[in-house]
């Protein structure tokens, strides 16, 4: 079973930047999408960043110009960049990978742990 694994988090003053990563670990032929969600509290999660097996990138309105998206395919890790931080965007963070092909088929759904970000004014 491929397991996600997030790295980073932690409390930042507003306009500061922090960096993530989530790895994916396992036996691991290809991933497609991966996508970084967010759930401030009292809200539901939602989608604001995703990156596809090519590298092509979308973003949610509140952290375009903000934040960017990458993935190294050799590493099965994808990042996260946020510069320019707001106290809006606490909230915990998870990487998402819809779809993991391994060497057992297909992994569908798969989530990291999930980590703290808070920003302070």
């Amino acid at each position: 079973h491929v397991q996600l694994v997030e790295s980073g988090g932690g409390l930042v003053q507003a306009g500061g930047s922090l960096m993530f990563s989530c790895a994916a670990s396992g036996r691991i032929f290809s991933i497609n999408i991966m996508g970084w969600y967010r759930q401030a509290p009292g809200k539901e999660r939602e989608l604001f960043a995703a990156i596809t097996g090519i590298s092509s990138t979308n973003y949610a309105d509140s952290v375009k110009g903000r934040f960017t998206i990458s993935r190294d395919n050799a590493k099965n890790t994808v990042y996260r960049q946020m510069n320019s931080l707001k106290p809006e965007d606490t909230a915990v963070y998870y990487c998402n990978a819809d779809q993991i092909l391994t060497p057992f088929g297909f992994q569908r759904g798969s989530w990291g742990q999930g980590t703290q970000v808070t920003v302070s004014s």
